[in-house]
């Protein structure tokens, strides 16, 4: 419970200035009181290996690889015997092709080795269903790949949790698919953890894998257990949520902090002591509302190392402390995870250093003014290229949700040891590693137009292929922003009927593109990273998109 006259000054605006020296190293535990340290990380999505780039680093210092985290973790945990490793969500899904190739199993025995206890479910962890999901807690092989790696999987040994997804339609209670909290006792003190996702979760996972769940307000649901683990005779509350805000300042502060997180946080009950949040990828240490809350990037490149001082009579939290460190490289490599990443490098290998074509320059996901990104143009131009003879669907139009571009094609890779300009498979892979199919279905020339309205109702501007184009305007209303709709240089006509392609994401209603699901006549199509192999392969060397097909007006 929030009882320090700290942070009541704190709630009351002197956050920016004394949250650094707030959120120091602690000290050792008075008399009566006893400290448990929580080490944190959340958006790791299986990068077992050093990221390169700017996502490889923290400012000006490199950092990230499991490596080097495990020791990092390792060096900490041995601070103190009450420890415990903690995860907010995203530790799989949209994974390198390491990790991906084998169903994000190494991931979960990367973490397992790391000695992660608790985790809560991210929207990525449901990137290939609940039930796949429910396989990497329980372990077996995969239903259709077996165990690929020639050994059984015993899934995860840390728990997930997730308080606010329920199964749908079953008449038993509690429905919830995976544990609400943990209590974990310290010399007779007990703390709860609680699991959150984002109740967003459905407007960017493919519907059809949760299409038998149910995800409930992030704060309700909270503040629902608070009286329970009450009447448990607890009095630490921690929760662990997949949503998360975005600051304005360096990794160790937080100024301005806006986003769905303060909300919730703001809507807490004051029980709560505690918010590790994620899901953004930012980097923020906190106190909003008299609550701390920290986040620590993405890709294992920073551990949020908490210290909670607790009074042992009562089981209060009388001071909390955060402190996010840099996962830098110049420790020991964990030799455990050496040898784990080294098992997985073999056997990707073959697949994962094959040369696939060439690029001329760096091909970037950054978008221009009207949202349009080099990268998007190549990826839509692939995904028609695949789709466009009849037979195979006879397209003549892609579009490619920006969110399924999780990386940039680099002119001189630093991680591939290939010649500069070359791509790899696992490069490209990087670029789209949801797995995702193509589907080509027909629209209306209507449909289309609603299509392309729906951008500003989920926020997110489609990439389009060649010979696709329109104008947008910034100050019109929603549902009346685009205009000049072309195909071929030709104005769309409204009643005609038009084949147009997608990945399997998009044509199952992702991202809240809902116009989709009334596609017609579907056939599907080749899995979305072979279509960009296959592109490569026929255009080598490939250019950066001209980013000239959708235009803004005021």
């Amino acid at each position: 419970m929030k009882t320090t006259t700290l942070y009541r000054l704190l709630a009351l605006g002197m956050i920016t200035g004394v949250l650094l020296a707030t959120f120091g190293a602690a000290a050792a535990a008075p008399p009566g009181t006893i400290n448990v340290q929580i080490l944190a990380l959340n958006d790791f999505h299986g990068n077992l290996e050093p990221p390169s780039g700017s996502s490889g680093r923290i400012g000006t210092v490199t950092a990230g690889g499991v490596e080097y985290l495990a020791t990092h973790v390792r060096q900490l945990e041995a601070a103190n015997p009450n420890t415990v490793v903690v995860a907010a969500g995203d530790l799989i899904g949209a994974t390198p092709l390491l990790s991906a190739l084998f169903h994000d199993e190494p991931t979960i025995e990367a973490m397992n080795a790391i000695g992660l206890d608790l985790a809560a479910v991210g929207n990525h962890e449901f990137d290939e269903g609940i039930y796949e999901l429910l396989r990497m807690q329980r372990g077996g092989c995969h239903p259709v790949d077996g165990c690929q790696d020639g050994d059984p999987f015993d899934g995860a040994s840390f728990r997930y949790l997730a308080a606010n997804v329920t199964w749908r339609d079953r008449g038993i209670k509690p429905n919830t698919v995976f544990a609400p909290f943990k209590i974990r006792a310290f010399r007779g003190v007990r703390i709860a953890f609680i699991g959150m996702t984002l109740e967003g979760t459905p407007l960017i996972v493919t519907p059809s894998g949760i299409s038998m769940l149910d995800f409930h307000d992030e704060a309700d649901t909270v503040n629902a257990l608070v009286p329970m683990l009450k009447q448990k005779g607890v009095e630490a509350i921690v929760v662990l949520i997949h949503e998360g805000g975005f600051p304005t300042g360096a990794y160790n502060e937080c100024p301005g902090i806006s986003g769905p997180i303060v909300d919730i946080v703001n809507r807490l009950d004051d029980e709560v002591d505690l918010v590790i949040s994620g899901h953004t990828h930012q980097a923020y240490n906190c106190v909003i509302d008299g609550i701390p809350v920290t986040s620590a990037a993405s890709f294992g490149r920073l551990v949020t190392d908490i210290d909670l001082t607790l009074d042992r009579a009562s089981g209060e939290v009388t001071g909390v402390s955060a402190n996010n460190v840099i996962v830098t490289r110049d420790v020991p490599l964990a030799a455990d995870l050496t040898t784990l990443i080294g098992k997985y490098r073999a056997l990707s290998a073959p697949l994962a250093n094959r040369v696939i074509g060439t690029i001329t320059g760096d091909i970037t996901r950054t978008n221009n003014a009207a949202g349009e990104s080099a990268l998007g143009d190549v990826i839509a131009d692939a995904q028609l290229a695949a789709t466009t003879p009849p037979e195979l669907g006879g397209a003549v139009v892609a579009f490619m949700n920006p969110g399924g571009i999780r990386a940039d094609l680099t002119f001189a890779q630093i991680s591939g040891g290939e010649q500069p300009g070359e791509v790899t498979y696992a490069e490209a892979f990087t670029v789209q590693p949801f797995g995702n199919s193509l589907v080509t279905m027909s629209l209306t020339g209507q449909q289309i137009k609603d299509l392309l309205e729906q951008q500003w109702v989920t926020n997110r501007i489609l990439q389009v292929s060649n010979g696709f184009a329109y104008t947008w305007s910034a100050s019109a209303p929603v549902g009346s922003k685009v205009s000049g709709v072309t195909i071929g240089g030709a104005a769309i006509d409204l009643g005609a009927t038009y084949r147009v392609t997608v990945n399997s994401f998009l044509a199952d209603g992702g991202d809240g593109f809902s116009v989709l699901v009334g596609g017609t006549d579907r056939l599907g199509g080749a899995v979305d990273a072979d279509s960009m192999t296959d592109y490569f392969a026929a255009n080598s060397p490939v250019a950066p998109g001209p980013q000239n097909r959708i235009s803004m007006v005021p």
